[in-house]
């Protein structure tokens, strides 16, 4: 059996990605292929959290450009994030996997709040953890909580799936038939170059902790395992490339 490279990850998923080809909204079968997924990266050993965005149910930013308070905009996506947690959770819970929700915003009827003690035990104890409700204010994106989070749990990596793009291009190749991907980049060339990986907070918080990030075509199926195994898919963005 093959070693995983990762010990823990923090796997960000879109919300879109859990909207399957509808593209908006959630599909039941779509959440429930990528939980058997995750279940079987579980299984090879590797502790796992997740943040999942809200993009498929809600948008603060166009909100707030459509005249809409920013602050209210983004508490309205933190709660988002919370309804494709608790989905994913339930999904998780259907393939047999021990999942817990905490949310940034208390709301004790449905999740626990976030602690990271608590994280950290749930994490030891073989359960996977969702991480919902961003930080907990406006104005931070769930790249950023994806950020944070991993750097408090310690978290070797984060493995970011994306739809349909298997990895970071100069330039977006749906429209550029040159562009060429990267396989390697360091965090400092990211912002240096100002590529939309993450935020620029995300990707500040990743650099000065040391996280590596993993960016590949989560439409793949398999795709998860093949980053914890170690193959050169997609794109690694690290503090420092291999020679």
């Amino acid at each position: 059996m093959v070693e995983p490279k990762y010990k823990r990850v923090l796997i960000k998923l879109s919300g879109e990605a859990l909207a399957g080809s509808k593209g908006v909204g959630i599909d039941i079968p779509t959440v429930q292929e990528i939980a058997a997924e995750i279940k079987d990266v579980k299984d090879s050993g590797v502790q796992i959290a997740l943040v999942i965005g809200g993009g498929n149910l809600w948008r603060g930013e166009p909100a707030a450009a459509a005249g809409m308070d920013r602050v209210q905009a983004d508490y309205t996506g933190m709660l988002g994030t919370v309804m494709n947690a608790l989905v994913m959770a339930d999904a998780l819970q259907r393939e047999g996997v021990d999942t817990r929700v905490q949310t940034a915003i208390p709301m004790n009827q449905v999740a626990e709040p976030y602690v990271r003690g608590r994280a950290l035990r749930h994490l030891e104890k073989d359960r996977i953890v969702i991480f919902a409700a961003g930080v907990g204010s406006p104005y931070f994106s769930t790249d950023t909580t994806s950020a944070l989070r991993a750097a408090e749990i310690e978290a070797d990596a984060i493995l970011m799936g994306k739809n349909g793009v298997d990895g970071v291009y100069n330039d977006d190749p749906r429209k550029n038939a040159d562009a060429y991907k990267f396989d390697e980049l360091t965090h400092m060339e990211v912002l240096k170059r100002g590529l939309k990986i993450m935020d620029s907070t995300a990707s500040s918080l990743s650099m000065d902790n040391d996280i590596d990030l993993v960016v590949f075509n989560l439409n793949e199926p398999g795709n998860i395992k093949r980053v914890v195994l170690g193959e050169h898919i997609g794109t690694t963005v690290t503090n420092n490339i291999s020679e």
